[in-house]
């Protein structure tokens, strides 16, 4: 079956929002056996008919994000009835979460949301229980002309609500849709501290030696990782993760989607353990991306960003003539970070870098770039690592992130940092 995907939204041409949605569904698609053979993205507005006549044409399922919802641009719905000649109708059941949506907040449905009510004779609504406008679907025979021979998707924009409403209402219909579906899997294997090169280097040869029992191999560069990507039938993925695992080892940090920090957060809570944060180069983003994650209270009570000399020594006790010996970006001076971090906190871990962001600053001896990781443990000596992330700061203080969470990941699990 053809699948094509049309998003719209102005903001999404011009650029003030970044198209995840794109990338998203194509992976989930991808995963039943569907690969998207055209995406568009296109504004709000008339041209939406357009490109859903074109689409509806060519294609056997037509997924459509965006234009659901209550303003006078949000016309997804209204140009999909028309093409296909169908009239709009009331549905009591929309309008019986929109009301206790409402209530619930104090408020009323009006008459520009009340339009989210409106469903096309024939369509599917597919529940929104993280918002107000439902996503209907209408499937191949409803209407008239060539576009009734097409299934249509009609989804919510915003990805709080579009992914849940695949996960748990698109994704079945699929599988009916294309039964074949149902037996494929894909498995994402997220990986940290080898770049993809490196990692294709270690695994693509045995693994395209597996193409003939269908087994499709995939590469993702996320924030600071690379997801190996198994897609194809169940036994030869399993058999291929399998191979995976063993081969790179402690490298394999998640294969159920979570982010290094998530992983970390939640190793952290099943020990009961605490962890303390001393940032210099990064300022403030380790903490930041552990409490980006849910529950991080229960884990992360404290955390410094001491970016001068000074706030090293005042905050974190940090000997001033061990900056003055050995620099601020040292080993030496990393580890006392960690342990006054941990020390001042009472935490089970002290996480502490300092670093060269760039692009002044550098030397010979340590050029932008430079970097050390500290962690100080209970019970455990100090340990720290030099590490090399030369480019933008932006992309220096990620990596460099990634290294500290990564390092705390390994001695949770009682992983060697050498071994990779």
């Amino acid at each position: 079956m053809r699948v094509e995907l049309i998003n719209t939204g102005t903001e999404l041409v011009l650029g003030d929002t970044v198209n995840t949605n794109a990338a998203w569904l194509g992976q989930r698609l991808a995963g039943l056996g569907l690969a998207v053979a055209r995406q568009t993205v296109v504004p709000d507005g008339a041209v939406i008919a357009e490109v859903l006549a074109e689409a509806a044409a060519r294609a056997d399922i037509v997924v459509v994000t965006g234009g659901l919802g209550p303003t006078n641009d949000d016309i997804t719905r209204e140009v999909t009835a028309q093409l296909l000649g169908l009239e709009l109708q009331e549905s009591a059941a929309v309008m019986e979460h929109l009301d206790a949506y409402f209530r619930q907040r104090g408020r009323t449905v009006n008459a520009a949301t009340r339009r989210q009510a409106m469903v096309p004779e024939g369509g599917v609504v597919l529940p929104n229980r993280q918002g107000t406008a439902p996503g209907l679907y209408l499937a191949a025979g409803l209407g008239t002309g060539r576009a009734a021979d097409c299934h249509f998707f009609l989804l919510p924009g915003p990805p709080r609500e579009l992914k849940p409403m695949m996960e748990q209402e698109v994704e079945p219909l699929l599988c009916r849709l294309v039964p074949a579906a149902g037996t494929r899997v894909v498995r994402y294997l997220k990986t940290t501290g080898l770049g993809e090169s490196d990692l294709v280097d270690r695994i693509q040869a045995d693994l395209e030696a597996r193409a003939d029992q269908g087994l499709e191999l995939g590469y993702c560069l996320g924030r600071g990782d690379v997801d190996v990507r198994l897609a194809g039938p169940a036994e030869v993925v399993e058999e291929a993760a399998e191979w995976v695992r063993q081969r790179l080892g402690p490298l394999v940090f998640s294969e159920d989607r979570r982010v290094l920090e998530e992983v970390v957060v939640d190793l952290l809570r099943e020990r009961g353990q605490w962890v303390a944060t001393a940032e210099s180069c990064t300022g403030g983003l380790i903490a930041c991306r552990i409490t980006d994650v849910s529950g991080a209270s229960a884990v992360l009570g404290r955390g410094w960003v001491t970016y001068s000399n000074e706030a090293k020594t005042a905050e974190l006790g940090v000997p001033a003539d061990l900056i003055s010996l050995h620099g601020a970006v040292s080993a030496e001076v990393v580890q006392a970070m960690a342990e006054g971090a941990r020390q001042m906190a009472d935490a089970d871990h002290g996480l502490a870098v300092t670093g060269i962001a760039g692009p002044t600053g550098g030397t010979e001896e340590k050029p932008v770039g430079t970097v050390f990781v500290g962690l100080a443990s209970r019970g455990e000596p100090v340990c720290s690592a030099k590490l090399f992330f030369p480019g933008a700061r932006d992309r220096f203080k990620l990596l460099t992130s990634q290294a500290a969470l990564d390092m705390l990941r390994r001695r949770l699990l009682g992983v060697s940092l050498n071994e990779i």
